[in-house]
């Protein structure tokens, strides 16, 4: 291998003993644990044009060197294969997240699982109101004078809203009222559905036009919920538990957390499914996060549906995680745009 070749395998086998360790790494360990065939003296020389390059520190006068945010970025960058998920552990995902039984459930276990294969706080966007499409809206005769509305979306998300109208109804009209509402509803993205269903008490029938009036209003209401300002966010005790990557900052990262509009932010910037993308330390706009690092990809067959990811120090298993939070997301995604 030429120079820079020798320096990148150098500066990635101090990645990797410090992610494993959390110990500053010397040039005798890397000789002895990676086998790259030259001297503990080139790897010195090596070492200290990484130091000036900014992409290793000293964090003490021990001979041994850390990773800078710098340093993870080109590793990062360099990253020609992630580490691929076992064959057991997609089974596990899989059926894991299959045996969900609703929207909030997928959800809630996509959370779980991020957190336990990375060992890092997952959070997990809820679907995207603007991208979701009606699938079918059924309306339900409860008794003569109410009915209930289930709505139902291409992203999993099911509304149900039970409806008083005052008046009696009878089969005939219930049925009517149904072909009615789907035919405004069904198949349309939702921002395009509210409009449609607010213009039915002028179009539609006469005789209907006070039920209409009333099973719209409750629609609309329905359809401009904001789902996209919910999260799901989980593990935090992994960050409890790698404290002495926060020096002085794991509170601030604590409330960071906490205030979903930055974390939204961050998941609201993932619009590709399955590219992941990795914020570094300082590269991170918010300032309570820039001792963190961040991976995020957007999730969802073709147009993505939300974000997720996972917040956790610097000192993190990029390709493990890369990889993990690109799975889950291509399960997910599958299962929702499947439902």
């Amino acid at each position: 291998m030429n120079a820079d070749e020798r320096r990148f395998a150098v500066l990635r086998a101090i990645v990797a003993d410090y992610v494993s360790t959390q110990e500053p790494v010397g040039s005798r360990a890397i000789v002895d644990r990676h086998n790259l065939g030259v001297s503990s003296a080139t790897v010195r020389n090596d070492m200290t044009v990484l130091e000036e390059d900014g992409l290793i520190a000293q964090p003490h006068t021990s001979a041994g060197r850390i990773p800078t945010d710098k340093g993870y970025r080109q590793f990062v960058d360099r990253i020609s294969q992630v580490k691929p998920l076992s064959a057991a552990e997609k089974r596990a995902v899989q059926t894991f997240l299959e045996g969900a039984v609703d929207l909030d459930d997928v959800l809630r276990r996509s959370v779980r699982l991020l957190a336990q294969l990375t060992r890092q706080v997952a959070v997990v966007q809820y679907p995207t109101l603007t991208r979701s499409t009606v699938r079918h809206l059924e309306v339900v005769q409860l008794t003569p004078a109410r009915l209930m509305l289930v709505l139902i979306t291409d992203t999993g998300r099911v509304d149900q809203r039970v409806v008083d109208l005052g008046d009696v109804l009878d089969e005939a009209d219930v049925a009517r009222l149904r072909e009615i509402l789907g035919g405004a509803l069904n198949g349309r993205k939702l921002a395009e559905a509210s409009a449609a269903v607010a213009e039915l008490p002028e179009t539609g029938p006469d005789d209907l036009r006070v039920p209409l009036t009333q099973l719209a209003t409750v629609l609309i209401e329905t359809l401009v919920e904001h789902p996209e300002e919910r999260m799901v966010l989980g593990g935090t005790a992994n960050l409890t538990r790698s404290h002495a990557d926060f020096p002085g900052s794991l509170r601030q990262v604590l409330e960071a957390l906490e205030e979903q509009v930055v974390v939204m932010r961050l998941l609201a910037a993932s619009q590709d499914s399955g590219l992941v993308t990795v914020r570094i330390g300082e590269e991170n706009e918010a300032e309570d996060l820039r001792t963190a690092s961040i991976v995020t990809v957007g999730y969802g067959a073709g147009t993505p549906l939300g974000g997720m990811g996972v917040v956790g120090p610097t000192r993190m298993d990029y390709p493990g995680t890369i990889s993990a939070v690109h799975a889950v997301a291509r399960y997910v995604g599958e299962i929702l745009t499947g439902r």
